[in-house]
């Protein structure tokens, strides 16, 4: 039997005792590994940095070096994010419904763990920590298998639970990890129906066609974040200025980074010189319709592909449309299901547009940016989904359940 074969079917044992904790226990879980992590983050930061320096050393590309760095503020989030899960009400078990059929039967619909997790990512190596506290608490399993450019950093963060799961006398197999694996076997990974109910891919459209190609699990995943704002005609100026700028800057290298600014026409001539004098001035490359390079000349023509396409970096399209409907249809040809946003005063366009853009998650007058689980309050996701079966957005607590019938009687029969 394999490492990847005796770790899975290890990490489905432990499911069956993770899937009966009492939420006392997986809250101390949590907060003492918080505890954990903020006593080690001066070793963590160390260990990180080798990882950036061989990185560096690769030649891997600025936008997954960003991803790959841990410092403070990213130990403050995942503490923080640990204590907010370890706050939020257990899933397991709750009851989704519950009715008395004309017979007699009492029914009810009650949420239970998926079983074993498998993720698989790259770059970013907290979340080996927003992975494991997300199924843990949700009462699975997880076999979690970072990205090579991250292999010290997710050994380190395995360690560190480990030693709490040991320290509440809990199997370390509650939370695999496979640091080290190689492509061939990440591929056999994904073919463990036996063990694996369902994986969960995070990376580039290359790593998302690798587990495509090859799983035999049921996945969850999405597989580019081509997010999208428009600008109507009843916009707030300023607003759509901060906002816009903010959503391409604060974190180009995200998935929920907006990609494309639609403009309706008819605020075109005031709104796109402001636009693109905006982000020119914070170092952003505006890639424009003709109208849009005719209202702005630093705007620069669009290519064909650039509509549609995930920059992950400091650069934008930008497009004026006629109007709503246009925008609509740009959305639904261009994007990727994942976030698309309105800036807009008109309570009724605000509808419209929320009523008839299906991406898994519609902003109204703020960022794309809040696509985000910990944004959203679920303390922090293991994905955003765009596969609509069964989860369609940020991944939390919720979303690694699925629900179950438990059906009572007093002898029917059919």
């Amino acid at each position: 039997m394999s490492q990847v074969v005796e770790s899975a079917r290890r990490a489905k044992e432990a499911s069956r005792l993770v899937a009966s904790l009492d939420d006392k226990t997986k809250a101390a879980v949590l907060n003492g590994l918080a505890d954990c992590i903020e006593g080690a983050a001066p070793l963590i930061q160390m260990v990180n940095g080798k990882d950036v320096m061989e990185a560096q050393k690769a030649g891997l590309a600025e936008a997954k070096l960003a991803r790959l760095r841990i410092n403070g503020s990213v130990i403050e989030q995942t503490m923080s994010s640990l204590r907010q899960i370890a706050g939020m009400p257990d899933p397991v078990g709750q009851v989704t419904l519950e009715r008395t059929t004309p017979i007699g039967l009492r029914v009810k619909k009650v949420r239970t763990p998926l079983g074993v997790v498998a993720m698989i990512y790259e770059a970013r190596p907290m979340v080996t920590i927003d992975a494991f506290a997300l199924c843990f608490k949700s009462g699975n399993a997880c076999i979690l298998k970072g990205g090579g450019e991250a292999c010290e950093s997710n050994l380190m963060l395995m360690k560190l639970i480990h030693a709490v799961l040991a320290g509440h006398g809990l199997p370390a197999d509650a939370c695999v990890v496979l640091a080290k694996a190689t492509r061939e076997e990440v591929r056999d990974l994904l073919t463990l129906d036996r063990y694996v109910d369902v994986a969960i891919p995070r990376g580039g459209e290359e790593l998302i066609r690798f587990v495509q190609e090859h799983a035999k699990v049921p996945l969850l995943f999405h597989a580019r974040g081509v997010c999208h704002i428009f600008v109507d005609q009843a916009a707030d100026m300023d607003m759509a200025e901060k906002v816009c700028v903010s959503a391409k800057t604060s974190a180009p290298a995200t998935c929920n980074a907006a990609e494309c600014v639609l403009v309706h026409e008819g605020v075109a001539a005031a709104a796109v010189p402001r636009l693109v004098g905006a982000f020119v001035a914070a170092g952003v490359e505006v890639r424009g319709c003709a109208r849009t390079c005719e209202l702005d000349s630093r705007a620069i023509p669009a290519a064909g592909e650039d509509f549609g396409r995930e920059f992950l970096g400091l650069t934008v399209a930008l497009k004026v449309v006629p109007g709503m409907d246009e925008a609509i249809a740009h959305i639904e040809q261009f994007g990727s299901d994942h976030t698309e946003a309105i800036i807009t005063g008109d309570e009724r366009a605000a509808e419209w547009f929320s009523d008839h853009v299906r991406s898994s998650c519609v902003v109204v007058n703020a960022s794309t940016r809040f696509n985000d689980g910990f944004s959203l309050g679920l303390g922090a996701e293991i994905g955003i989904s765009t596969t609509r079966l069964h989860a369609y957005g940020p991944m939390g607590l919720e979303e690694l359940t699925t629900q179950r019938w438990v059906v009572r009687g007093d002898g029917q029969v059919r």
